[in-house]
């Protein structure tokens, strides 16, 4: 399976999902993924273009998200690009804590309508779960991400507006929520309460359908919990993580690579979204025992 998923990212990849592919296959470097990554990078200590759908090359939160996916794969190395970052999130956020879910400049040439029309005023619980999300991974193996102000006060936006929202939600915000507080439990105790009651949304498949995606666009259980041995793990049904390994086993194409269920917004998006998928494909089935590394 490997030499498949290595000939299509060196086929279809940009650099950057071939450098993170093959770290994550036990063939690439540290320094290959960062010095890729850091392409990304503008001066302000933030990233652009990262996000496929987004090639805006200004700043952006969910740039930020993708550059912090590079920085946990690199564990246990750390890089100061992670410290600049979270110095840049500071001042991108808004009082109290919240992200905005795109800032101005998300109005760009082959970038999708939701960036372009988000309001850079009003704080996202989705962007800031998502990114604060995985600077909690991050912070597992970087003092300097686990210490950062920044860090501190969009934990407490996301607990905070967490706490004040009942019933069901967009399944991506639920998504990233679940995400946020099972990244959050290793460290915080006001996690677990929150990732029980939240845990308790997701039905007994585990799926939920996009609102407002494709039709068969859908959370599935292996979006939700990728990783084993997490406390949200526990919350899903064992036999609907089996089952939805062997949908992602399965649906490996004929040249290597997997695709994705939702609509991109250009071609070279397209294909930039498959390179992004067969990377985190590779990783949860490494990770759930599906696939070796090399060694």
């Amino acid at each position: 399976m490997s030499d498949r998923i290595v000939a299509f990212m060196t086929t279809h990849a940009r650099l950057l999902d071939r450098r993170r592919a093959e770290l994550a296959l036990g063939l690439g470097s540290v320094e290959a993924s960062v010095a890729a990554l850091a392409a990304y990078r503008n001066p302000d200590g933030g990233f652009g273009a990262l996000e496929p759908d987004l090639r805006a090359p200004s700043s952006q939160p969910v740039a930020a998200l993708h550059a912090f996916e590079v920085f946990e794969e690199i564990a246990p190395a750390t890089s100061p690009l992670a410290r600049e970052l979270c110095d840049w999130l500071a001042g991108a956020s808004l009082p109290g804590g919240g992200l905005p879910f795109a800032l101005p400049g998300a109005d760009h040439p082959g970038s999708a309508p939701f960036w372009a029309a988000a309001d850079p005023t009003v704080p996202s619980l989705h962007i800031t779960t998502a990114v604060a999300g995985i600077a909690h991974r991050v912070a597992r193996h970087d003092p300097a991400v686990a210490g950062h102000p920044w860090l501190r006060e969009a934990t407490d936006y996301c607990l905070a507006a967490i706490a004040d929202t009942d019933g069901v939600r967009h399944a991506l915000e639920l998504r990233f929520s679940l995400g946020f507080l099972d990244a959050l439990a290793d460290t915080d105790p006001r996690a677990e309460p929150e990732l029980r009651r939240l845990g308790a949304l997701l039905p007994a498949s585990g799926v939920l359908p996009v609102a407002g995606g494709k039709p068969d666009e859908a959370m599935r259980p292996l979006d939700f919990s990728p990783m084993p041995d997490r406390p949200l793990r526990a919350l899903l049904d064992p036999q609907a993580i089996a089952d939805d390994l062997d949908r992602l086993e399965a649906e490996q194409d004929a040249d290597g690579g997997w695709h994705v269920d939702w609509d991109a917004y250009s071609p070279a998006a397209a294909l930039e979204w498959r390179g992004c998928a067969t990377v985190r494909a590779v990783q949860i089935l490494t990770a759930n025992g599906r696939l070796a590394r090399r060694r």
